[in-house]
């Protein structure tokens, strides 16, 4: 399917033969993220135009489904896990040793390509960041956001998000 690939061309454009084709020739894997801390990362990188973060979570939900950035897009929403069967799920925290593990599958050499990953660290300063994050919002917002990210809750062990309560 070549001839019909290009960088601009989305999956959507093929047939389910085509698909199940292509897709059966991949190693697939899958990087997830808390939702809510993906919200955080998109808040703190400044990519919403907020004063606070209470206010860029309502500017969020206001916007619902339509129209909304891929930062802040529910993850089913981008990558329609029930869709594809991914091969690896990698969730962030857990960097060095899943993509350790990747790259043992792979037969590469672990040491000499895996970055540096302080998974402990980021864990910690993330749990920290949405505590404080968490507690700007109003008990409404934060009934919305569990909704708005309720299929991702769902699909994902996300067991100690904040929106899972």
């Amino acid at each position: 399917y070549q001839w019909r690939h290009t960088k601009d061309t989305r999956l959507s454009k093929f047939n389910q033969t085509e698909i199940k084709a292509m897709l059966g020739s991949y190693t697939k894997v899958l990087f997830v993220r808390d939702p809510f801390q993906r919200l955080i990362a998109t808040f703190l990188q400044g990519m919403g135009s907020s004063p606070s973060f209470s206010s860029f979570v309502q500017d969020v939900l206001d916007s619902g489904t339509h129209n909304t950035s891929v930062a802040w897009t529910p993850l089913v929403s981008l990558c329609r896990p029930c869709l594809i069967q991914y091969d690896y799920v990698v969730m962030f925290g857990f960097q060095r040793q899943e993509l350790g593990h990747l790259l043992r599958r792979a037969g590469l050499p672990v040491d000499s390509r895996l970055p540096k990953f302080t998974d402990t660290e980021v864990l910690w300063t993330y749990r920290w960041l949405s505590e404080q994050m968490f507690s700007e919002l109003s008990v409404q917002q934060k009934k919305q956001l569990s909704r708005f990210y309720r299929w991702d809750l769902a699909a994902f062990p996300f067991s100690s998000s904040f929106l899972s309560d």
